[in-house]
Formats: C-alpha cells, sequence, structure tokens
C-alpha cells in the first residue's frame, strides 16, 4: 500500500501546477526603480554582447578585404586591366622619321641622330661628283676650315685656291666673300713670263705632266711647246693638283742684299741692315694674351690673331732691327717684320693707318712700344696677326711667348 500510495503521488509530478503567489502583508511588490535597475541590467549585457559581436564582424571582414587586396595585388600584373585614354595605336603617321634635312645643303651640313657617316657619305658623294670649280659666297660665321670640311677638301686648298686674294691670311674672309672651291686638293698658281713648267712643277711638289693634264687647265700637250718656256700666256691661272706650297720667308735676313721687288710689298727695306741681337727670349706683343680669331694652324694659318682695340699698344717680341716697315700686298695690311738674328723673325700685321712708329733700318729693344693695332689688309676686325720664323719656317709662337 506503501507503494501504491508514492508511485500516485509521483504521477502527479507531471500535471501542470497552478500556482498562486500570494505575498506576506509586510511586503509590497516591486517598485518601478527596481524593474528599472534590473531592465538597464539586462539592456548592458545585450549592449556589450552586441558590441563585440560588431567588432567581430569589422574584424572579419577586414580580414577579408586585406586577403582580397593582396591577392588583387599579386595577380594585377599577371592580368593588367587596359586603359582606354593610355592605348597608342601606332601609324604610318606617327612612325615616321623626322625631317632633319635642310633646304640647301650649302649652308648647312646635313645630320641625323647617331648616324655619324651620314656626314661623311654626303662629302664624299660632293666630291666625286664634282668636276668643275664651284664658287662659294662666304655665310656668317664660316672660316677656312669650315668650309674646306664641307665640301671634303684640306682647309689649306682652299687658302691655296684663293691666293691671290687672300694671301697668306684665312682670317681675310668675310660673308659675301666669293671662294673659289676646286674639284680635288691642290693649289693655284698665276703663270708669269719666264715661268717654266719644271720650276712650277718642282716648286709644288707635283710633275710636269700633272699640270699639262689636268682637264680644267686647258693644256694641250700636243703644242705646248718646249717645257722650259711654254706657251702658256701670263697671268693665266693653272690649278696644280696635289700642289703644295711650301712655307718659307719672303723676307730677306740683315746682312743680305735685296734684289727686285720684295715679295711681301713695297715695305721691304732695302740695303744690308745690322742692328741690335735678341736676347734668345720672346715677350708678349700685346697686353691682351687672348685670341680673337684663328690659332696657329699651319700651313693655312701661320701665326696668332691677338684680341684687341683699333689703336691698341704693339710691343716688340724681342730686341732686333726692323727690316720691313709699311705696306704689303700679301694680305698683312700695314706690317712690320723685326729680324733679331740667329735666323729668328716677327711679324705684326694689320697696323692701323698711321699706326707704324718704326721704320727701316730701326734698333729695337725687347717690350718696346713699335705700332698701334688695327684692322689693315685682309681683315674683318681690329687684332693683331702676330708671326714668329726661325730659319724662314714659321714656328708655333706658343712655345716661346712669355
Amino acid at each position: 500500500m506503501a507503494n501504491e500510495n508514492k508511485n500516485s503521488k509521483n504521477d502527479k509530478i507531471n500535471e501542470p501546477l497552478d500556482i498562486e503567489v500570494i505575498l506576506p502583508e509586510d511586503k509590497e511588490p516591486p517598485t518601478s526603480e527596481g524593474s528599472t535597475a534590473l531592465g538597464f541590467m539586462k539592456n548592458q549585457k545585450t549592449l556589450w554582447i552586441g558590441f563585440w559581436t560588431i567588432i567581430l564582424i569589422v574584424g572579419l571582414l577586414g580580414i577579408w578585404g586585406i586577403g582580397s587586396l593582396i591577392v588583387h595585388a599579386t595577380a594585377e600584373p599577371l592580368e593588367p586591366t587596359a586603359i582606354p585614354t593610355a592605348t597608342f595605336v601606332p601609324t604610318p603617321e606617327n612612325l615616321a622619321a623626322p625631317n632633319f634635312t635642310t633646304e640647301n645643303e650649302q649652308d648647312g651640313v646635313v645630320r641625323e641622330p647617331e648616324v655619324q657617316t651620314t656626314v661623311e657619305a654626303v662629302t664624299t658623294v660632293e666630291v666625286k661628283d664634282r668636276t668643275d670649280y664651284e664658287i662659294y659666297i662666304v655665310q656668317e660665321g664660316d672660316t677656312i676650315f669650315d668650309i674646306a670640311d664641307r665640301y671634303g677638301l684640306a682647309a689649306e686648298t682652299i687658302l691655296w685656291t684663293n691666293w691671290y686674294v687672300l694671301g697668306e691670311m684665312p682670317d681675310a674672309i668675310y660673308p659675301g666673300n666669293e671662294v673659289i672651291i676646286p674639284p680635288t686638293n691642290g693649289a693655284m698658281y698665276k703663270w708669269y713670263d719666264g715661268d717654266g713648267l719644271n720650276g712650277v712643277s718642282s716648286y709644288f711638289g707635283v710633275t710636269p705632266e700633272d699640270i699639262i693634264n689636268y682637264p680644267l687647265n686647258n693644256l694641250d700637250p700636243d703644242s705646248i711647246g718646249d717645257w722650259s718656256l711654254p706657251n702658256i700666256a701670263a697671268g693665266t691661272m693653272l690649278f696644280v693638283p696635289g700642289g703644295t706650297r711650301p712655307n718659307v720667308s719672303w723676307v730677306p735676313a740683315r746682312g743680305e742684299e735685296l734684289s727686285g721687288n720684295a715679295y711681301l710689298g713695297p715695305g721691304a727695306c732695302s740695303g744690308i741692315l745690322y742692328g741690335n741681337i735678341g736676347t734668345g727670349t720672346f715677350t708678349w706683343p700685346t697686353d691682351n694674351h687672348w685670341l680673337s680669331g684663328y690659332d696657329y694652324t699651319p700651313p693655312v694659318h701661320n701665326g696668332l690673331d691677338f684680341d684687341g682695340d683699333l689703336g691698341s699698344p704693339l710691343y716688340a717680341a724681342d730686341s732686333g732691327v726692323v727690316i720691313y716697315s709699311g705696306w704689303s700686298d700679301r694680305g698683312y695690311g700695314n706690317l712690320i717684320v723685326i729680324d733679331h738674328d740667329g735666323g729668328w723673325q716677327t711679324y705684326y700685321g694689320h697696323i692701323m693707318d698711321g699706326g707704324l712708329l718704326v721704320g727701316c733700318g730701326a734698333n729695337v729693344v725687347k717690350g718696346e712700344l713699335i705700332a698701334y693695332m688695327g684692322s689693315t689688309g685682309n681683315s674683318t676686325g681690329p687684332h693683331l696677326h702676330f708671326e714668329m720664323r726661325q730659319g724662314g719656317a714659321a714656328v708655333n709662337p706658343w712655345s716661346y711667348l712669355q
């Protein structure tokens, strides 16, 4: 019986309970403040859970985003995205090389970038194709060397071909000058009465046949006659192909008798001259020690062109005696030549009119004022053309001036 009662009681556990809450009389229901505090605590817990949930989500999103960027950055170079605005489509127009040529090749050398043989190729063609003389009009800034390079010739050829216009002064050219350009290297010679082919050819270092057979000389070998006195009219201009002019002094040294007309012109001194002997060392002939034109470039230019102003003082480079003072027909203009003995001579060219302070036979000392700078003769502006010669041959003044 006892067991039955227990089972009966236990069966009632699964029945719903109807519980009525009965509060003691002295206990009041919870106030609103208590409910608020309880709600706040519940809400605060909810907020914290929400906050950390958001943080977790943001963190996961950040990790996913960075990973995506890394993958994108790593893969991008393999398959670059084309940008339409930067796309370059080659066409015949934008692939064409720029034109570097000039309208007139005689006024400028044709050049192309990094093609160093272009100028040489053009020059060679010009030289090969030319069979007659050409006349070149000198442009601003031209020099004998520039003109020679343009035609593929030696600079001395330009000077020697125009010898009877320029004389020995290559700096005589100026804009507007007409310069004769031969087809090949050589020199021009003006025939004089009494000349012989043997003597002229020997002077230029060639054979008589070289002169006779050159087409531009128009000489007939069958009618030229005796080579020692050929049938060539005085004044005839002959080109000597391959010929060179010897570098010699045309002013006799002191103690030598002058006979006939001196080569340099009417300023040559006559008679036997004696005087001071040089010290063997040479000082600057001008106050300025820089150049305004040509440097020493023999045989084209046998001296130095010192810069200065009209009327600048000129000094004797060493002691000696004056053996030339006056006008020169060879391009020097007013010229002074001083003999220093021992084979040494110095030349002072382009002296201003009225600027010759010493005459023939004058004894001068080293550093003495002898003239004033000018621009006479074949000159384009005030400067001193200064030469030094030893034994009749030009030497480099830079090696001796001090």
